[in-house]
C-alpha cells in the first residue's frame, strides 16, 4: 500500500502493546495513528464490528505486520467483556488504548440541531460516541497495572457551532468532559488520559455530514498555516501522547488543525 506521508520510524513504542478501536478504512484517523505507532515498534490489537468491516480492515492490519483482530460491539456489554477478556488472555496487560469511535444518524447531521435531533438519536449518539469511551477507559485501565496512556478523538464542534454537526457536537463536548474526569480518576494509577481535536479531514465521518467537504476548504483557508490538517500531524501528536514523550500530559484536548481553532475572523482582503 502506497504511503501518502512520511512515517518517522524508531523505537519509541518498542515493547509497548495496546488497542486501537475505530479503524474503518485506509483514510481513518485511527489507521493513520496505527501506522505511526507500528513504525515506532508498537504491537497493536485492533477491534472491529461485523464481518464486512473485518474484511475491509484485515488487509490493512496485515500490511503493518499485525494479526490480532478482535470483534467488539461497544453497545453490547457481553461483546466488550469477551473482547477485553481475549486481550487479557493473550497479553496480560497493555500500555495504551486509542478510542476513535463516534456515530450519529445521517438525518441528524444536517439542518437544524433543535429540529432534527430525536430522543433515540440523542441516546444513540451519546452511547456510541461518549459512553463507549468511558467504558473503554475503565476496561483498559484494568489492563494497565504499570500505568499507560488512553486517548480519544474529538473536533472543534464540541466548542463552537459548526453547520450540520449538530448532535455530534453535543456528544463531542460530553466526550471532552469525560476525558478530563477520566484523567482525574485514572491519574493516580499512572494512566494519562487525553484527547486530540483534529481539523476536518477526508474521512467517512466527514462524508456523513451534509456540507462536510466544504469544512476542509474553510479549515485550510482560515487556518494559521493555510494548509489542510495532515494525517502526519495527527498521528505524530498521538505518538507523543501515547509514548514516554507525553509524560506529565493529562486531561488535555490538543488541537491539531493547522491553527484553525484560534481564528475568530479570517483574514480580510485589503480595501
Amino acid at each position: 500500500m502506497a504511503e501518502d506521508w512520511n512515517l518517522p520510524t524508531g523505537d519509541l513504542m518498542k515493547g509497548k502493546r495496546g488497542i486501537v478501536m475505530g479503524v474503518a478504512n485506509q483514510n481513518s484517523i485511527a489507521w493513520g495513528i496505527s501506522k505511526q505507532l507500528a513504525a515506532q515498534g508498537a504491537e497493536i490489537a485492533f477491534t472491529y464490528q461485523g464481518e464486512a468491516l473485518e474484511r475491509r480492515v484485515r488487509p490493512l492490519v496485515e500490511s503493518i505486520g499485525m494479526d490480532l483482530m478482535i470483534p467488539a460491539d461497544v453497545t453490547d456489554d457481553a461483546s466488550m467483556d469477551a473482547a477485553f477478556a481475549e486481550i487479557k488472555a493473550k497479553w496480560g496487560k497493555i500500555d495504551f488504548l486509542v478510542h476513535s469511535i463516534a456515530f450519529a444518524g445521517k438525518d441528524e447531521l444536517q439542518g437544524s440541531m433543535v429540529a432534527n435531533t430525536t430522543r433515540e438519536g440523542f441516546r444513540r449518539a451519546m452511547d456510541i460516541s461518549v459512553y463507549s469511551f468511558i467504558d473503554c477507559a475503565r476496561r483498559g485501565a484494568e489492563l494497565m497495572p504499570d500505568g499507560g496512556s488512553i486517548m480519544c478523538m474529538t473536533y472543534l464542534g464540541a466548542e463552537r457551532t459548526v453547520p450540520s454537526y449538530n448532535v455530534m457536537g453535543v456528544a463531542k463536548a460530553a466526550l471532552e468532559a469525560s476525558t478530563r474526569y477520566a484523567a482525574r480518576d485514572l491519574g493516580p494509577q499512572g494512566i494519562r488520559v487525553n484527547a486530540i481535536s483534529a481539523g476536518a479531514m477526508r474521512t467517512l465521518s466527514l462524508a456523513g455530514i451534509r456540507g462536510g467537504k466544504s469544512l476542509m476548504g474553510t479549515g485550510r483557508d482560515w487556518s494559521l498555516l493555510k494548509e489542510d490538517t495532515s494525517m502526519e500531524g495527527v498521528a505524530g501528536c498521538a505518538l507523543y501522547l501515547l509514548s514516554p514523550l507525553g509524560r506529565s500530559i493529562a486531561g488535555e484536548v490538543i488541537h491539531v488543525d493547522a491553527g484553525f481553532h484560534v481564528v475568530g475572523v479570517p483574514d480580510l482582503p485589503e480595501e
